[in-house]
């Protein structure tokens, strides 16, 4: 798959393709349709299909402070857009400057005069051009001026209406598993491996603590089953079931929410400096201030006996 940043990156001899144009944040299933809709047309036309996502989130950029937790680093956003069958995906950096481009001198330096579109395909409430102003039937019109056909489609699944505000709103109650639902696989979590107060260790189930990137939608408070993900040189392709905690250790008077991962049965990992990935699959419980060391530990027990239920049948 190519991967561009920004429209300078896109080759000078690109021909005709089928574009689609989102946030796509979290590539859920309602996305997933939409893409999946611009690959089939590609494929009978015999050409390439290029996603245009947006980096940093445009509500960002528009009101400053205003910007949603996401569900997916650019990044990981690229990864499943080439999985659901992109050929392309063009990173367009998000700019006041951009935000004050009008609907159709968009659609004629980008899709036109850069990737030289012949369908455009987008969700049915897709909105673009300075102050949201553009909409699908313009869109659709704008085709008609510079010759490419235009399309909305329902971003719906099983007869499901799906929308990453719903699922940032499903994390924050700690329902993961109907997040997953409307994503089409687990919540996940990203970030390097950083040292903690080490009490899990002293504790018995030896934890990484994920430090996540900026505006990332954490699950709520409380303890889960999943996975914990390292893809490196010392740990390649590693997939480990896991028993994770998010909250501010109100045992120990905490007041820093982190998350944190143990990988069950493991307790020889040396992840600090890594990047990873945790991938949420069921809430067990909510977060418990406990009256003794003792009481926690027995709990985390529990907890671990319950993850690793939970996961195996994964």
């Amino acid at each position: 798959m190519r991967r561009w940043y920004g429209q300078d990156e896109v080759p000078h001899d690109w021909g005709r393709s089928v574009v689609t144009i989102g946030v796509f944040d979290g590539v859920h299933r309602g996305h997933q349709r939409v893409i999946r809709r611009a690959a089939e047309l590609a494929s009978e036309l015999g050409l390439p299909s290029v996603v245009i996502t947006f980096d940093p989130h445009p509500d960002e950029v528009v009101r400053p402070g205003s910007h949603p937790p996401l569900l997916g680093s650019a990044k990981r956003r690229a990864e499943l857009l080439s999985e659901q069958g992109a050929d392309a995906v063009m990173v367009l950096p998000f700019t006041l400057a951009l935000s004050k481009v009008g609907p159709d001198e968009f659609v004629q330096s980008v899709l036109v005069d850069r990737l030289h579109a012949a369908r455009v395909i987008v969700g049915e409430d897709f909105r673009f051009g300075h102050k949201a102003k553009g909409d699908v039937p313009l869109l659709v019109e704008l085709g008609e001026k510079y010759d490419f056909e235009a399309e909305g489609v329902p971003l719906v699944a099983n007869g499901d209406t799906i929308s990453s505000t719903a699922i940032r709103e499903k994390l924050a109650e700690g329902a993961v598993e109907e997040a997953a639902h409307a994503l089409g696989r687990p919540h996940r979590v990203e970030g390097v491996v950083v040292r903690g107060h080490q009490r899990g260790r002293a504790l018995g189930f030896p934890t990484a603590n994920v430090e996540s990137v900026p505006h990332t939608a954490i699950p709520a408070d409380g303890v889960y089953a999943g996975f914990l993900v390292c893809d490196s040189d010392r740990y390649p392709g590693a997939r480990w079931p896991a028993a994770i905690s998010i909250g501010t250790n109100p045992t120990f008077e905490g007041v820093e929410r982190t998350v944190e991962a143990y990988a069950i049965d493991l307790d020889d990992l040396d992840l600090y400096g890594e990047h990873v990935a945790v991938d949420f699959v069921a809430r067990i419980r909510g977060m418990v201030k406990f009256n003794s060391i003792d009481e926690l530990i027995e709990e985390m027990g529990r907890d671990v006996e319950q993850a690793r239920e939970v996961t195996r049948s994964e």
